[in-house]
């Protein structure tokens, strides 16, 4: 039985959380490996929806679940959801929910820092979330931050803080924000210490004696490929790596532990907040895409930037992330249209290329090289087996694989999890 890794083929919110609740019942451990809650995830179960940021979206089915040592957590967002997934009748307790203990805390200081950034009137504006997640990061890998594993040991506590604050009380300093008290610090994580305690584990551990007992792994990942601080439209881009081989020092297993890359891919092409989109269309089509897929962020509300599939750069994530398989999600939302465009290549300084460049003026000026295909009529919500999609739609799918290099092994026609096609099952690779 394979262990399966889930990546987010474009810019994020392809429907990965569907496609991982639709797996997590064949799953046995569901991991988070990377991101924090600045990602969401919407589950549709029973006509109920769940909204999940930074929890594994295993924990609605009653997996086993864990949050790996590549996220970043805010512990009292962490809270929070537990709370919220328990109003809604889901019981999350440390018999379900490991966090590894060597994974990086978000401070209230680092969400400051995130805004004071994006609304500097100098300096490049990345449209984050203004959740934290860069900060942390850069605290992670300049060997400062914060770590799970701290709260556990009030009496350093506060001289670990110290000694974070020598690095950002001179940033807000030179951004003319008032310094932050170490004291101030301690008592936020305090407040919410004894209620994350009881879920910290060493993950590496956990993992590696339920991989050992042939319980199969799901490896969650959040965003999407584009987003990868490496390999992603840089710097517009995340702070952590979102390519598929992030899932084994995210996890603290080795690659021998991944068997089979699931690219979540959608059947059109959507992006929150700043960055180049080549296929982007402002106009009626990008609105009808939107209004048609609700595009609408599940972390921050903003709308998303829709357009037409683009071939090229799935094409490359293919490559960069060993992608297996797709998962096309969304092809409903194409019904009705007449002609449907797929960007096949890219013109640059009047040049052909096949691929998206790694410099960001290069980015801007590649111009998207479209095939026109035969839209269909008829409705692809809810098929359920390729007899039920219009001949259209079936070229149409056929015709993407052929472009980019890996077959459909999943096909989703609504977001309800039985409206799905299976065409090749991960988990059995």
């Amino acid at each position: 039985m394979a262990n399966v890794v889930v990546v987010g083929s474009q810019w994020g919110d392809e429907g990965k959380g569907k496609i991982v609740d639709w797996l997590s019942e064949r799953a046995d451990v569901v991991v988070r490996y990377q991101g924090g809650h600045n990602a969401g995830h919407t589950l549709v179960i029973g006509g109920v929806s769940y909204k999940l940021s930074l929890l594994p979206s295993g924990l609605v089915r009653g997996k086993f679940s864990v949050i790996g040592n590549g996220v970043v957590v805010d512990p009292h967002h962490f809270v929070a959801e537990i709370e919220k997934l328990g109003s809604q009748g889901i019981s999350i307790t440390p018999d379900v929910l490991r966090v590894a203990e060597n994974a990086p805390l978000i401070l209230s200081l680092h969400r400051e820092l995130d805004a004071l950034r994006e609304d500097s009137n100098s300096g490049l504006k990345i449209g984050t979330t203004r959740r934290g997640i860069g900060p942390a990061y850069e605290d992670k890998v300049g060997r400062r931050a914060i770590r799970v594993c701290d709260l556990a040991e009030p009496d350093t506590l506060l001289a670990k803080i110290e000694r974070l604050l020598s690095h950002h009380n001179p940033l807000r300093r030179g951004m003319g924000a008032a310094e932050v008290d170490a004291q101030a610090i301690y008592e936020e994580l305090l407040a919410v210490a004894d209620k994350m305690l009881p879920f910290i584990d060493r993950v590496w551990d956990v993992l590696d004696e339920r991989r050992k007992k042939g319980e199969r792994i799901l490896f969650e990942g959040a965003q999407g490929a584009l987003l990868d601080n490496d390999h992603g439209t840089y710097p517009f881009v995340t702070s952590s790596n979102t390519v598929a081989g992030q899932a084994a020092p995210g996890s603290g297993l080795g690659p021998t532990a991944v068997d089979y890359v699931l690219g979540i891919t959608k059947a059109y092409t959507t992006r929150v907040g700043e960055g180049p989109f080549p296929t982007e269309q402002d106009n009626e089509v990008g609105q009808f895409l939107g209004e048609r897929g609700k595009e609408f962020g599940v972390v921050t509300g903003r709308k998303r930037r829709c357009g037409w599939f683009d071939a090229v750069i799935v094409r490359q994530t293919v490559r960069t992330s060993g992608i297996h398989g797709i998962a096309l999600t969304k092809l409903d939302v194409l019904d009705g249209l007449d002609e449907i465009k797929v960007c096949v290549g890219y013109e640059l300084d009047g040049a052909r290329i096949d691929y998206l460049p790694a410099s960001m003026g290069a980015q801007s000026r590649v111009k998207p090289i479209y095939e026109s295909l035969e839209g269909w009529k008829d409705t692809t919500a809810g098929a359920r087996s390729w007899a039920d999609l219009p001949a259209q739609a079936v070229k149409y799918v056929r015709h993407i694989e052929e472009l980019i290099g890996a077959p459909v092994a999943l096909l989703s026609t609504s977001p309800e999890r039985e409206d799905t096609i299976l065409v090749q099952d991960p988990f059995q690779d």
